[in-house]
């Protein structure tokens, strides 16, 4: 990939309203991220939006430079040591920013989430269950928050970790694992989405959280409320056809009571390292490394009329409906609602949602 090509993709994710599947979109249908700047100001007009504020090559030159001089770099979803399982997940990131060794990623994952306020139990289980784990030669992946996912990469040290933040990658957060977290980019992996300097915002956290449960076979799950970015996880892993698993607590304690419901509602209940393996089953590791498979393109619609516009955006509405349904009310071919989907996007009038279902904004 040349330089410019790398630099035309950077500034492409931080344009205004370009997603990771409006990206995918634009790369698959422009055929490079060159070709996919130069296309944003007319879909957006299309879409009933003004000029898009596209990303100048200077942000990206300069994000570029601070990745390098961190000793990270960019890791682009076609190329080939991007994460194969964390690829085939629904919006998949188009970028990583990664520091470390990626290659730890191919061997089989599982991701241990929790409670941040969790229990002196639950982070002595977690450490021992990703010591076990690591000692397997299986890489734990988590997000080092407090509580759980620090206990899961410190009791992982010994072997693989992965740690998947939601702040830039020069961003400690919380301040108090700033020493784990360089140790984890220095002998181990680590993982961001964001450019660096970013602050954690809330809105960064369930982005995160898809990228743990994509990137792992599957999901365990100790100590979390019946609301939390841990639940979030769980769901976001059975979305994409990973094992969710969690650990039952006692019904008095709240912080249990997601366990608990995740159990109920169908997952593994793990009491050992050995209940985790079973679960997952034999996973043979040819299977974690072998590329993507090449399909035939999907055939680029033209572009579409203010009629066919029209009936796309009279289905929409404030509640997320998923776009299957929209292509079945609409009875145009999904690559066209998919590109009206895609105009509406970029003129920011439209908003995307986890199981692939859409709103207006």
């Amino acid at each position: 990939m040349t330089h410019a090509e790398r630099l035309a993709r950077i500034r492409l994710i931080r344009t205004a309203h370009v997603g990771p599947v409006s990206w995918h979109q634009l790369i698959q249908r422009f055929g490079s991220g060159e070709a996919a700047l130069a296309a944003l100001p007319e879909l957006a007009l299309r879409g009933g939006g003004g000029r898009p504020r596209i990303a100048p090559a200077e942000l990206a030159e300069r994000e570029m430079a601070r990745v390098a001089d961190l000793g990270a770099r960019h890791l682009f979803h076609d190329e080939p040591d991007y994460p194969s399982l964390l690829r085939e997940a629904e919006g998949a990131p188009p970028i990583l920013i990664v520091r470390g060794d990626a290659a730890m990623l191919c061997r089989p994952c599982v991701a241990i989430v929790g409670a941040r306020n969790a229990s002196a139990v639950a982070c002595r289980f977690a450490r021992q269950m990703a010591s076990d784990l690591a000692a397997r030669d299986v890489t734990v992946v988590s997000g080092l928050a407090r509580g759980v996912d620090t206990a899961a990469h410190v009791g992982a040290l010994g072997g693989s970790t992965a740690a998947v933040i939601a702040s830039g990658i020069d961003i400690a957060f919380p301040p108090e694992n700033a020493a784990l977290q360089d140790k984890i980019g220095t002998d181990q992996l680590l993982i961001s989405e964001q450019p660096p300097g970013t602050e954690p915002l809330s809105r960064h956290f369930p982005a995160r959280n898809r990228i743990i449960a994509g990137l792992a076979h599957g999901t365990l799950v100790i100590e979390a409320a019946p609301k939390s970015g841990s639940l979030i996880t769980a769901r976001r892993a059975g979305d994409y056809g990973r094992e969710v698993m969690a650990v039952p607590g006692s019904p008095l304690d709240p912080r249990a009571q997601g366990c608990n419901m995740l159990i109920r509602e169908g997952a593994t209940l793990i009491q050992s390292v050995d209940d985790v393996l079973e679960a997952l089953g034999p996973i043979d590791t040819r299977m974690v490394r072998e590329p993507v498979q090449q399909y035939a393109p999907v055939p680029v619609p033209e572009p579409s009329g203010t009629q066919d516009r029209d009936v796309v955006t009279g289905l929409l509405g404030p509640t997320p409906v998923a776009i299957d349904e929209i292509v079945r009310q609409s009875g145009h071919p999904a690559a066209s609602v998919q590109l009206v989907l895609l105009e509406l996007e970029l003129a920011g009038r439209l908003a995307r949602h986890a199981g692939a279902r859409v709103s207006l904004l």
